[in-house]
């Protein structure tokens, strides 16, 4: 039987400390930029004390630079990686096509997974992450147990069985962006989906509204995978 590993997440180095503390075999966290969480900007000081710590229990640490990148960015998260891999990172969690690749020429011994973000759904874009060197994908939240089972490609194999759900698939959400300008690929996520709004009916012949609906319509259960 394959071992399962238990990940969590953590916003700082207490989180982290707490989860480790609690078992977690492995604890992932927002690195001080490019992060889908942009506002988790944790120090490489604190990334280094979180990575010390588990070290010690036989625990790992995998830290995110899973935003979409701007060419200027290229060389400042290029550097990013070199200094996580100091402080003693297992792996990075990684959206970017163009910064994967870049990563597995330059920085071979970097573990890198490819962030929920990357849309992993189908065996076809799972092959082409593994021949750019990627050693584990993280599924999209959305998939049923079904559609896991159908992955087969071999490759380590992330699933969230906790937390919260998008309305919009993994890494294809635009909703943030266009009514609020911030965008999810960017770590600037403002939630939407989780605002409450009307559904509004309008007759073509009398141009009269009226309500159908109200509340939270665009919000999803979180999910519950645990059972």
């Amino acid at each position: 039987m394959k071992r399962i590993e238990l990940l969590a997440p953590a916003k700082n180095k207490e989180c982290g400390f707490a989860a480790i503390d609690s078992g977690a075999d492995a604890v992932y966290i927002g690195g001080p930029s490019f992060g889908a969480r942009v506002n988790a900007a944790n120090t490489l000081e604190d990334i280094k004390e979180l990575c010390d710590y588990a070290h010690l229990f036989g625990a790992k640490i995998n830290v995110t630079i899973n935003t979409i990148l701007d060419d200027i960015e290229l060389e400042k998260a290029r550097e990013l990686t070199f200094m996580l891999y100091d402080v003693g990172v297992d792996a990075l969690i990684m959206q970017d096509i163009g910064m994967i690749s870049l990563v597995r020429k330059v920085f071979p011994n970097m573990e890198v997974h490819a962030s929920t973000q990357c849309h992993n759904h189908n065996n076809e874009g799972i092959k082409l992450l593994k021949e750019l060197g990627v050693t584990r994908i993280v599924l999209d939240r959305e998939m049923s147990l079904e559609e896991i089972e159908n992955i087969d490609v071999d490759i380590e194999k992330e699933v969230f069985i906790h937390g919260a759900l998008c309305i919009c698939y993994s890494g294809q959400c635009l909703f943030s962006s266009v009514v609020g300008g911030r965008s999810g690929n960017r770590g600037k996520c403002a939630g939407p989906c989780r605002l409450p709004y009307e559904l509004i009916s309008k007759s073509n012949s009398t141009c009269e509204t009226k309500t159908i609906d109200k509340g939270y319509l665009l919000s999803t259960k979180d999910l519950c995978g645990i059972p």
